[in-house]
């Protein structure tokens, strides 16, 4: 278990990248792009509540950033940066939201959180286990960030409920994401199988 994650990465997932990483990159560049937008929509959601909106403002400049930085690798590559096709990881984690407030809030923010830990997993798979030093050094660098957005959803959620409801809710969420992330995929993304 890394992060709660309910599972771990299977090394073929791995084994898959190695040889697509023009493409990682560029999906790796639309995940912080779409990072950047969630936190910006929960700021909108939730405008009344400063701390949330003060961390989310972190967020969105820490997740622009890294944009920046994997456009600039790619710009730095010849790789052209462009539209993909977008897989089904994200799509069908946020469709478990629940509709009604606070319970919205609470899963918003825990779906936000498990894409941020199943990023950070897979960031550490990628330094340890590619042999292009730079992209190496690149995802060991964004560890920490990401843990850290991890870390910080899961607590702003317990500001919309009780934390042994959002504990159960979590728990919940991660045994759905398990089996979100293993489902096959034709695409080779950051969040396929």
């Amino acid at each position: 278990m890394t992060l709660g994650l309910a599972t771990d990465t299977d090394a073929a997932w791995l084994d898959r990248v190695k040889t697509h990483l023009d493409e990682i990159l560029i999906d790796h560049a639309h995940c912080e792009r779409k990072a950047a937008a969630t936190a910006m929509n929960l700021i909108m959601a939730y405008t009344e509540d400063l701390e949330l909106v003060r961390e989310m403002s972190e967020i969105v400049n820490e997740e622009l950033e890294h944009f920046g930085q994997v456009l600039d690798i790619l710009k730095r590559r010849g790789i052209r940066f462009r539209r993909i096709k977008p897989g089904h990881y994200g799509r069908e984690l946020n469709d478990l939201a629940r509709r009604q407030e606070p319970h919205r809030a609470v899963d918003r923010l825990l779906i936000a959180g498990l894409i941020e830990a199943r990023s950070c997993e897979r960031f550490c798979l990628l330094r340890d286990g590619i042999d292009d030093k730079e992209l190496a050094e690149f995802y060991g660098s964004l560890f920490a960030s990401e843990a850290r957005h991890h870390a910080t959803y899961t607590r702003l959620a317990k500001q919309f409920a009780p934390a042994d409801e959002v504990e159960t809710r979590l728990a919940e969420l991660t045994t759905q994401e398990a089996e979100i992330i293993g489902r096959p995929s034709p695409l080779v993304k950051m969040h396929s199988c």
